[in-house]
């Protein structure tokens, strides 16, 4: 199958250029049809123009973000110099304590496929 999912500009920079590797979303129903094998091309906000083109090569479920990024080192969601703390703060600005809770998180580990290269 394939996915579309928008991406923030810092966050779509970093996929682009190979530090994140691992997209972190609420498991919802959504997520919960994907896949490994499956692709994801990610769209960056506001525009929509720019995408990457992913295959998910592995998918960790989750209670919550703090233990889905406690088993991740910070380069493979986000950029090394960023920090947990300011990471967490990003994912509420989306997502809601209660919705995290109602349906737990995803890590999606992707590989950028060759439309990228």
């Amino acid at each position: 199958m394939k996915y579309i999912m928008k991406l923030n500009p810092k966050y779509f920079e970093y996929m682009k250029n190979g530090t994140k590797r691992v997209e972190v979303r609420l498991n919802d129903e959504k997520r919960r049809c994907i896949q490994i094998g499956d692709e994801i091309i990610f769209q960056k906000e506001p525009e929509l123009t720019d995408e990457i083109y992913t295959e998910i090569i592995g998918l960790k479920i989750k209670k919550s973000f703090k233990e889905l990024i406690n088993t991740l080192d910070i380069s493979q969601y986000s950029d090394k110099n960023e920090t947990e703390e300011k990471f967490l703060k990003d994912l509420y600005k989306f997502y809601t304590k209660e919705k995290e809770e109602k349906y737990g998180v995803v890590g999606i580990e992707i590989k950028l496929k060759k439309e990228n290269l």
